[in-house]
């Protein structure tokens, strides 16, 4: 049974003068002799009402006199009371007269026993600078000065700060210009900012870049506020141990006379660089990081595409339960039609299990419809049984089953698998892809693909052709093929070696340089290591899909490795937030490894 709502704030003690006084009551009956019999029993039961609420007063005033007096520790505090939530939230209902010469203390509400919806780390996340929270709380607009990194990093990024202003030092100008070289990511944002700003000041006077450009000007209704250049010199003291010519200096110089210039209205440094802020900081400037494109504040909340039914769900939603049994896919599995409060809670194509601990028979299902408080739940393949093997791999723990259910799923064709090392994505991918390539022929070849972004030194060019230059990058595709081709043991040698042959000429590993496009017609795409992609590059991979292709996104927000990105602001986090409920796509998080009781001890300990 769900524990009942708590009151956010604790009850507090009123004075006596803060009582709320009893409204008119209903006019008596205008006869004299009506005035003189209900004049007395009015006034007495007046008398009667109020013995109980004076007793009550000089009762809180004794309280509240100890309680100055002598402290009580928090620890003592008694528990709470399941009725005084209830009292709190109606006010309005109509409570019973205490009894006389009893008052009932009003017990505070412990703030940790408060119910909360996951186990996470806590969501304020001080992202903000204090100068930028005391300017949200004031309710006052901000002026951000942009650092180079933050417009190389994103090239919208200037129409992202709602009603709030933008500055652009001289010096950000400078290094934009000698970034716009060559065919890297960041010379194409830095071309992308230039080309915005130069539309921006098109067709406007030199006042008009004085008091600053609207940056709605493009169409961006959500930017609210001016763009302002630096259009004079501004010279700021800093400390003399700092040398003048760096730009990072430069940058801080200009902050600090705005914030001389500009008094009262708060100035705010934005960089992705983490000693500039730090520097900043060191020298009494608010600056904080751009996290505009942050997908979540805590990773902890993103969306696992598993929940776990309460105890009593089919006591609550199986009163007019329908069932019924279809065939899809050469599968016949069952459909129930349920209806109750926990529906609106969950999203379509996400997994839900349940667990009971009296030795019952335990239920996993998929959610296919969700219509207001009603939702259809399908029962699931038991992929851990020999008999439903995938290319000869079975599903070791529940996890790994939901997962094998959205791959060997034909109508959903964007999936997105999380998970620690060792935890089975690439071997499940790979079986699932082999299987439907080589059996069934649902598609027609497998393509891998993943981000060449090194751990460590890079080891320069390598030679040969496309495919052989990105053979290096796949030996995790190499390591689970080997594992893929030893459970068939029947052909012995020479079966085994056609076999490799054949599954070899239906694989192939293509770079992310090369995607732009292009376009797969039934094809069965991995892409690995998909916590190193942008969104940008995300939204390239995926827009690549033709009719009948299938997408995959592997990887482990844990292990980033691409500059700049975090868990929060991968692409891979993001896809997974975007596509949550979709009826095409499904998200599963691996959490059990079953690659080595040593691999599974490293994770832990390391």
């Amino acid at each position: 049974m769900p524990l009942p709502k708590l009151p956010s704030k604790p009850a507090t003690i009123l004075a006596t003068q803060d009582y709320p006084t009893a409204g008119a009551a209903r006019p008596a009956p205008k006869t004299p002799a009506a005035k003189k019999v209900a004049a007395p029993i009015i006034e007495a039961a007046i008398a009667e009402v109020a013995k109980p609420v004076r007793n009550a007063a000089t009762k809180i005033k004794q309280v509240a006199a100890l309680m100055v007096a002598k402290p009580v520790p928090a620890v003592a505090a008694p528990a709470p009371v399941a009725a005084a939530p209830a009292a709190v939230a109606a006010p309005a209902a109509k409570a019973k007269p205490a009894a006389k010469g009893k008052v009932t203390p009003i017990k505070p509400v412990k703030q940790a026993e408060q119910p909360h919806p996951a186990k996470h780390k806590a969501v304020e996340v001080q992202l903000k600078s204090s100068a930028s929270r005391a300017a949200d709380q004031r309710g006052i607009s901000k002026l951000f000065v942009l650092d180079t990194n933050v417009l190389m990093h994103d090239p919208s990024s200037l129409f992202r700060f709602e009603e709030h202003d933008v500055y652009l030092p001289m010096m950000t100008l400078e290094e934009l210009d000698n970034h716009k070289k060559g065919m890297t990511e960041v010379a194409r944002n830095a071309r992308q900012v230039s080309r915005t700003l130069d539309a921006l000041i098109s067709n406007t006077d030199d006042d008009a870049i004085e008091h600053g450009i609207l940056l709605s000007k493009l169409g961006n209704k959500d930017a609210k506020g001016r763009l302002f250049f630096q259009t004079r010199l501004q010279s700021a003291d800093l400390p003399a141990g700092l040398p003048v010519g760096k730009a990072d200096n430069q940058i801080l110089a200009v902050v600090r006379s705005l914030e001389s210039e500009q008094e009262g209205r708060p100035v705010v440094l934005v960089s992705k660089d983490i000693n500039m802020r730090i520097k900043a900081r060191a020298l009494g400037l608010p600056a904080e990081d751009y996290f505009n494109d942050h997908v979540l504040e805590d990773t902890d909340l993103l969306y696992s595409g598993i929940v776990q039914l309460p105890d009593d769900f089919w006591n609550k939603h199986g009163k007019d339960m329908e069932s019924w049994q279809e065939s899809k896919n050469g599968y016949s599995s069952t459909f129930y039609r349920v209806t109750g409060p926990f529906i609106p809670s969950l999203l379509v194509n996400q997994f839900i299990y349940l667990e009971p601990k009296n030795g019952e028979t335990p239920f996993y299902g998929q959610v296919k419809q969700i219509n207001g408080k009603t939702a259809v739940l399908q029962t699931l393949r038991d992929f851990s049984h020999t008999k439903n093997n995938v290319w000869g791999v079975t599903a070791r723990n529940r996890e790994q089953n939901f997962a094998l259910n959205l791959l060997m799923n034909p109508e959903c064709d964007f999936v997105t698998l999380l998970g620690q090392a060792g935890t089975g994505k690439t071997l499940l991918a790979l079986a699932a892809g082999l299987a439907q390539v080589l059996e069934t022929k649902l598609y027609n070849e497998i393509i891998v693909t993943r981000v060449t972004v090194p751990v460590g030194e890079d080891i320069g060019f390598l030679p040969g052709t496309e495919e052989e230059k990105m053979s290096p990058w796949m030996g995790a595709f190499d390591d689970n093929l080997e594992v893929l081709n030893k459970s068939d043991s029947d052909g012995g040698e020479w079966g085994r070696a056609a076999t490799q042959d054949l599954i070899r000429s239906r694989i192939k590993i293509k770079s992310l340089n090369f995607m732009r496009g292009r376009t797969f017609v039934n094809k069965f795409l991995i892409i690995d290591e998909a916590q190193n992609l942008t969104p940008k590059q995300v939204k390239t991979l995926v827009t690549r899909a033709g009719p009948g292709t299938k997408i995959l996104c592997l990887g482990n927000i844990a292990q980033i490795d691409t500059p700049y990105l975090t868990e929060g602001s991968s692409g891979l986090t993001y896809v997974v937030d975007r596509f949550k409920g979709w009826t095409h796509s499904g998200h599963v998080t691996l959490a059990r490894g079953e690659r080595s009781r040593l691999a599974d001890h490293a994770s832990e300990v390391l």
